[in-house]
C-alpha cells in the first residue's frame, strides 16, 4: 500500500509528490494523459517550441525559486515593459528603475498623463513595502475600482492596464480580485518574466526527474476515489492510506463532488512561423487600442532562440475567451496584424491553433491564500484554484497539501 496517492502530473501534482518522497513517504502519481504538465505542456513541432498557450514564468515567484532550479531551466528573460499599440503606432513603456535608458521614451509615450506614469512609480513604491501576507488581507475590490481608486486615469487603464491584464487573468472587465493584482504587479517589479530554453514544459519535466522510477504512470485515468484507494478506468483497485487530488479543477469537481468548481477563464492562442520577425526586441506587445481580436502578441524566439529552427521565427498571437476554432478565426487575426505590420504578415504560415476554455479559475475574490488543502482526513486537494490562479499558486497550494498529508500521517 502507498502512503499517498497523487492524482495529476501538473504542476502542482509533481511538487506534492516531490514534497511526499522528500519526507520519505511512498508516493504514486497517476496522470490521465500521455506526459506530464497538465497545463503547462509543451509540444515539438516542425522544429518549434509551442507552449500550449502563450505563459511565462514570473522569477519572483517565491514558490517558484524554491521548487525549481532556474540555472537548469536556462531562463531567457523578457525585456521588462511593453510596446503598446494605440493610435496606429506603436509606443515603448519600459520600467524606469529597471531600464533606465528607456525613461525618457517612456516619459514621452502616449499610453497616459506625466501624473499617470508618476502613479505608476507610487504603486510599485506601495505593492514593494507590503508584506505578501499584507497584500493579501487587504480589503478587497475588483482590479478595475482599484485603479480607479488609486487614481489612474482612463487613458492609462484603458491602453495599457487593460490588455496587460487581460492577457494575464484571462478576462477583459478586469474584474479579478484586486488582491491578485498587486500581487501580480509586485511579482513584476521585483523578477522577470522569462522562458525557459525547453518550453513552459521543462518545468514539470524537473520536477517529475526527482521522483523515484515508477512512481509515475501515465495514461492512468482515475475514475472513482473511495476510502483507502482510487479505481482506474480499467477497473484496477490501488490502495494508499492517502489521495491527493491535484488535477485542474473541472476534473476535480468530477471525483469530489462536494467540490464546487469556479468558472474558469479561456483564452486562444495561434502560432505563426515566418523568417522575418515584426517586431526586434524581447517584449510583449499590447493592444492598446480596445479592438480587435488580439489582445497581446510577442515572438518567443527573440526571447528565447531555441524557440524556432534556424532560419525561423515563432510568432504567438493571443486572444481572451475561448473562441471557436474556424478558418475565420485566423482570418481575423491576420487582417488585424496586417494592419499592424504591414504585408509581410501574408508571408506567416500558421502552425497551430490552441484552445483552452479552461485555462486559468476566475477569481474576482480570494477568501485565502493560506491553503485549505484537507478535505477529510486522508483526501487533500490542491492547485492554483485553491490559492491565486498562477504557477505560484499551484505550487503553493501543493506544499500546503503535503504538510496537511505528513501531519495526518505522524
Amino acid at each position: 500500500m502507498f502512503d499517498a496517492i497523487i492524482v495529476g502530473a501538473g504542476l502542482a501534482g509533481l511538487a506534492c509528490a516531490c514534497d511526499l518522497h522528500e519526507k520519505g513517504l511512498s508516493i504514486l502519481v497517476l496522470e490521465a494523459s500521455d506526459a506530464v504538465g497538465g497545463r503547462a505542456r509543451t509540444d515539438h513541432f516542425d522544429g518549434f517550441v509551442l507552449d500550449r498557450g502563450f505563459q511565462v514564468l514570473l522569477t519572483a515567484y517565491p514558490e517558484a525559486q524554491k521548487m525549481f532550479d532556474y540555472d537548469a531551466l536556462r531562463l531567457q528573460r523578457f525585456e521588462n515593459g511593453a510596446l503598446v499599440r494605440s493610435g496606429g503606432k506603436f509606443h515603448h513603456l519600459a520600467d524606469p528603475w529597471r531600464t533606465p535608458s528607456r525613461a525618457f521614451q517612456t516619459a514621452l509615450a502616449p499610453v497616459g498623463s506625466v501624473s499617470d506614469k508618476l502613479k505608476i512609480a507610487q504603486l510599485r513604491r506601495h505593492v514593494n513595502r507590503s508584506s505578501l501576507d499584507r497584500i493579501f488581507d487587504a480589503p478587497e475590490t475588483s482590479t478595475s475600482d482599484f485603479l480607479r481608486r488609486f487614481g489612474f486615469s482612463p487613458v492609462v487603464t484603458e491602453r495599457f492596464f487593460h490588455p496587460f491584464l487581460s492577457g494575464i487573468f484571462l478576462e477583459n472587465k478586469l474584474v479579478t480580485s484586486s488582491r491578485m493584482f498587486e500581487f501580480v504587479f509586485r511579482m513584476f517589479a521585483e523578477g522577470d518574466a522569462a522562458l525557459p530554453a525547453g518550453g513552459m514544459g521543462a518545468m514539470s519535466e524537473q520536477l517529475a526527474s526527482r521522483l523515484p522510477a515508477g512512481s509515475l504512470r501515465l495514461n492512468s485515468r482515475v475514475m472513482t476515489i473511495e476510502a483507502g484507494g482510487i479505481t482506474l478506468d480499467s477497473g484496477q483497485s490501488i490502495p494508499a492510506r492517502s489521495v491527493v487530488v491535484a488535477t485542474d479543477f473541472v476534473s476535480a469537481a468530477a471525483l469530489i463532488p462536494r467540490l464546487h468548481p469556479p468558472l474558469s477563464r479561456g483564452t486562444t492562442c495561434l502560432y505563426f512561423a515566418a523568417t522575418k520577425p515584426p517586431v526586434s526586441d524581447p517584449i510583449l506587445v499590447l493592444n492598446g487600442e480596445g479592438r480587435g481580436l488580439v489582445n497581446n502578441l510577442c515572438v518567443p524566439s527573440i526571447v528565447a532562440p531555441t524557440y524556432a529552427p534556424s532560419g525561423s521565427c515563432l510568432i504567438s498571437a493571443s486572444v481572451i475567451g475561448p473562441i471557436p476554432q474556424t478558418g475565420a478565426l485566423e482570418q481575423a487575426v491576420r487582417a488585424q496584424m496586417l494592419e499592424w505590420f504591414g504585408a509581410e504578415v501574408e508571408e506567416w504560415r500558421h502552425l497551430r491553433t490552441y484552445w483552452i476554455p479552461d485555462a486559468l479559475p476566475a477569481q474576482s475574490t480570494i477568501t485565502s491564500a493560506n491553503g485549505n488543502s484537507r478535505i477529510t482526513r486522508g483526501l487533500y486537494v490542491c492547485g492554483d484554484y485553491r490559492d491565486t490562479a498562477s504557477i505560484n499558486g499551484a505550487l503553493r497550494s501543493a506544499r500546503h497539501a503535503a504538510m496537511a498529508l505528513v501531519e495526518d500521517h505522524q
